[in-house]
């Protein structure tokens, strides 16, 4: 079966990372219905993904949800498996917190950290740029490289191959990490369809605002090593610990290369050992 092959390739490769426990299939929740009159699901659906207090994903059936059953069921189970093996990163991504007031606070989250006041260790990137400096975007893209690997992959090895329709194109391209440079700036309008026409925005708001940032990131600071360094990013997210991550970035681009990639200006916390 394509899920639980994708799923077996996903425990063997985050293992690798020192994941030791997948996210458990009775934590995910998949919708298949909504109030909303012709409402389109999949990776991109508003408010999907991984709700860390509660440590339940909240994944949605792709294509149409007023079907009963997946409009194209191979690219439902692709599209299931990417949310998947996506969420399972954020599940065993390093996590600190402490009580505020009565409620927990998250102050660490992977190789990123925030002030039990809210301050982000690095801050937001400029609008429409194509690189960052957001330990956000890097994280996020660094799950979604491995989830895209894995669903590409599981498509060859199974035949699944891409759908003729124009949004059925891209979803498969998007979630095998195939999307072009063309794609990434396309518009799609789906007259018929409001929905299906938000959707196509919001996959390509994603790809050019984390993928692409992500990939550039890694052009940009270990070209021609990229993997190396994309290994180093999920295993330091895994664990919490840069010490490993900053001694190799350190050794490329000289002394203090993580702090001075992404602290923010206005960041200072001496516990701090990044």
């Amino acid at each position: 079966m394509p899920l639980l092959s994708g799923v077996e390739c996903a425990k063997q490769r985050y293992a690798g990372y020192g994941l030791s426990q997948m996210l458990p299939f009775g934590r995910v929740l998949v919708g298949c219905d909504s109030s909303r009159a012709g409402a389109f699901g999949g990776f991109h659906h508003p408010d999907q993904g991984y709700r860390h207090l509660q440590m339940v994903a909240i994944i949605t059936m792709q294509g149409p949800m007023e079907l009963r059953s997946p409009e194209s069921p191979a690219l439902a189970l692709l599209d299931l498996l990417r949310a998947y093996a996506h969420d399972c990163l954020h599940y065993g991504s390093r996590r600190r917190y402490v009580e505020v007031a009565g409620a927990p606070v998250r102050t660490q989250y992977g190789i990123n950290y925030r002030r039990a006041t809210g301050q982000s260790y690095s801050a937001a990137d400029e609008s429409g740029s194509r690189h960052t400096r957001n330990l956000g975007i890097i994280m996020e893209g660094a799950c979604d490289r491995e989830a895209r690997l894995i669903t590409r992959r599981t498509a060859a090895l199974f035949g699944i191959t891409e759908p003729a329709d124009v949004l059925g194109a891209l979803a498969f391209r998007d979630m095998t990490g195939t999307l072009t440079e063309e794609d990434s700036s396309r518009v799609v309008d789906i007259p018929e369809s409001v929905e299906r026409t938000r959707y196509a925005a919001a996959l390509r708001d994603y790809e050019t605002g984390v993928n692409r940032r992500y990939t550039h990131f890694l052009g940009e600071f270990a070209p021609g090593e990229e993997h190396e360094c994309h290994t180093r990013l999920l295993t330091a997210i895994i664990s919490g610990d840069t010490t490993t991550l900053g001694a190799w970035l350190d050794g490329r681009h000289g002394p203090g290369t993580f702090t001075g990639l992404f602290r923010a200006p206005d960041y200072f916390d001496p516990g701090l050992t990044a």
